[in-house]
């Protein structure tokens, strides 16, 4: 079991304290910086007045990427799938001349 740990993230220049899984450290920090870069990006690209904005194409953005992962691994999938039937098939085809 992992040892708990107190930490404080900063994201769009407020300090969030957190109590997370020793485990969890790095990716949430990863996480942090990557969101804080975004905003940075995003201000320097975009007229964007409101930090609600930026953040807002933050979420919308880190989101798009986990759905278009899933859309690439459910066709990667059904790929595999395909590929499988075709060598089962095969192997049937081979077995029943022997």
């Amino acid at each position: 079991m992992d040892e708990k740990l107190k930490i404080k993230l900063s994201i769009a220049d407020r300090v969030y304290p957190l109590t997370v899984e020793m485990s969890q450290e790095e990716g949430l920090r990863s996480a942090s910086k990557k969101i804080d870069a975004m905003i940075k990006q995003f201000e320097e690209n975009y007229a964007v007045r409101d930090k609600q904005d930026v953040l807002a194409m933050c979420a919308l953005q880190f989101a798009s990427q986990v759905e278009q992962k899933q859309v690439n691994n459910a066709i990667d999938g059904s790929e595999t799938l395909q590929r499988l039937k075709k060598i089962n098939d095969l192997l049937f085809e081979y077995l029943e001349k022997k």
